[in-house]
């Protein structure tokens, strides 16, 4: 979990072909096909022809867009997880004010953004073990997560409101990796399965538990308090 954005300039998201603005209309209308299709079937039983004739152009014009259809689903994945990481903010900024406030803040906000596109995030997990290019993408998004939380955990234990204990990169990828597999299992329906209403406030009590081995954190004072 981070706030990192992709900076001004950068390449295009991956499988675009450089040059096509990201508010293409049929650009767009391919994705939002590709997203809808997903929640019908499973990636593999869509083609090509489905995502052309879903945006109303032909196969041939397809292919100017995107070169395949992994391209596709690779594009969903990067918007996805940038637009998780916009939706957390500046709260790490904030962590130390409240912490179970912060952590719950984050921890929802993730699920709301991978809840809303659960259907590309499932499509994903399903073909990472075949499909080289949605794995690494995946390590790399997971990896500025587990950074930006070893970073938050090595804070909490330095002001003194977490105590030492285990690695804190090593603790960012446990709960990273629960969260993963917790979130995939309730949206899969994919028993034994967390209720999604329950989802985030279980999550939260084992990520509070783990950092600060309580799960009521201490708050940093406010200006004036002894």
């Amino acid at each position: 979990m981070t706030t990192a954005r992709t900076p001004a300039g950068a390449a295009p998201s991956r499988g675009r072909r450089a040059g096509r603005s990201t508010g293409d209309e049929r650009e767009t209308a391919i994705l939002a096909t590709a997203e809808r299709l997903l929640r019908q079937r499973a990636f593999g039983d869509i083609s090509i022809d489905d995502l052309a004739r879903g945006a109303g152009i032909s196969r041939p014009t397809f292919y100017f867009y995107f070169p395949s259809k992994d391209a596709v689903l690779l594009t969903l994945l990067d918007r996805v997880t940038e637009e998780a990481d916009a939706a957390a903010g500046g709260v790490f900024d904030r962590l130390a004010e409240d912490p179970r406030a912060r952590w719950r803040e984050l921890i929802a906000r993730f699920h709301a953004t991978f809840g809303g596109h659960r259907d590309v995030v499932l499509a994903c997990a399903q073909v990472r073990g075949t499909n080289a290019e949605v794995r690494r993408l995946w390590a790399e998004v997971l990896e500025r997560w587990v950074r930006a939380v070893q970073a938050a955990i090595e804070a909490e234990r330095a002001r003194g409101a977490a105590p030492d204990g285990l690695p804190a990169r090593d603790l960012a990828i446990a709960l990273n990796s629960m969260n993963e597999r917790v979130w995939y299992a309730t949206f899969a329906g994919d028993g034994p399965a967390v209720a999604e209403r329950d989802v985030v406030d279980v999550l939260l009590d084992v990520w509070l538990t783990a950092i600060y081995r309580t799960t009521t954190p201490p708050v940093m004072p406010s200006a004036g308090t002894p």
